[in-house]
């Protein structure tokens, strides 16, 4: 199965670089399942059902959440509704909408779609890796198994969680990768049992700024540490950025895994088809 992850989509210039380029990305990737991660679409602070809408239709097959999932108040009708957009699993019970969903790719085949939430310097949430654990029990992997494919998007900012997360379920998923922090990472590589993995796929948004929002009032609140002006998504050219991983149906397990980043500042890098 091949598989494209594109990182959280940052306002406007985020928004328009998705629905514009996705389309032409996923036929160039050939790709049967794309997830993207939309927790900042709307002025940098949640999703809105239209922009759901929009995401779904220019080619995005799971959209992912995080800690700002229910800053725009009407996707917490939305949610139960559309099973495609999923929030972190570690949410409390109760809690809207699910953090798992397994949708139908082509050949007849099924992926697994995980989103969970990292608990160190973020929201004081459940357990991510029994949420993960319990998530994961309930599907088997490969060729006679009830998915082909299985995909954690895991949204924290501490590196050190994201790692311990993609370890622990090594052999057991085909990609474990980061969102959260708005900078694509070096590390995309194969794990020892044969889980893809990236400790942050980077933003859909415009990278002259700070991690995707206008650089002076972010700027300002590290200079005089009180509350300045309200923060907003830079609006220049965007980049794509994300990962592609292709893997073998017969385990659901990882055979390659590289960088994806087109247009805007970031130097570019594409698989090959």
């Amino acid at each position: 199965m091949r598989i494209l992850f594109l990182g959280d989509v940052v306002g406007r210039s985020g928004r328009d670089a998705l629905t514009a380029g996705l389309p032409g990305l996923r036929a160039r990737l050939k790709a049967d399942l794309v997830v993207v991660n939309a927790e900042n679409a709307s002025h940098g602070f949640g999703v809105s059902p239209d922009m759901v809408r929009s995401f779904l239709a220019a080619g995005a097959d799971v959209l992912t959440l995080g800690n700002h999932s229910w800053d725009r108040k009407e996707i917490i009708g939305f949610i139960d509704g559309e099973p495609r957009l999923i929030r972190p699993l570690n949410y409390p019970p109760g809690t809207p909408g699910r953090g798992a969903t397994v949708v139908d790719v082509p050949g007849g085949r099924r992926a697994l779609v995980i989103n969970a939430m990292g608990r160190l310097y973020m929201e004081p949430l459940d357990d991510p890796f029994r949420a993960v654990q319990a998530a994961l029990a309930q599907h088997s992997l490969g060729a006679g198994g009830t998915v082909q494919a299985a995909v954690i998007d895991i949204h924290a900012e501490a590196s050190s969680e994201k790692m311990a997360l993609a370890h622990s379920f090594d052999g057991k998923v085909s990609l474990v990768v980061g969102t959260h922090t708005h900078v694509p990472s070096a590390d995309h590589r194969i794990l020892e049992n044969g889980t893809a993995y990236m400790t942050d796929a980077g933003m859909c948004g415009d990278y002259d700024s700070v991690i995707g929002m206008q650089k002076g009032g972010a700027a300002l609140r590290f200079w005089k540490k009180v509350p300045g002006e309200k923060l907003a998504p830079a609006e220049g050219p965007a980049s794509l950025s994300g990962v592609f991983v292709e893997t073998d149906d017969a385990t659901g397990l990882a055979l390659r895994v590289e960088p994806v980043r087109m247009g805007g500042l970031l130097a570019p890098a594409m698989p090959e088809a």
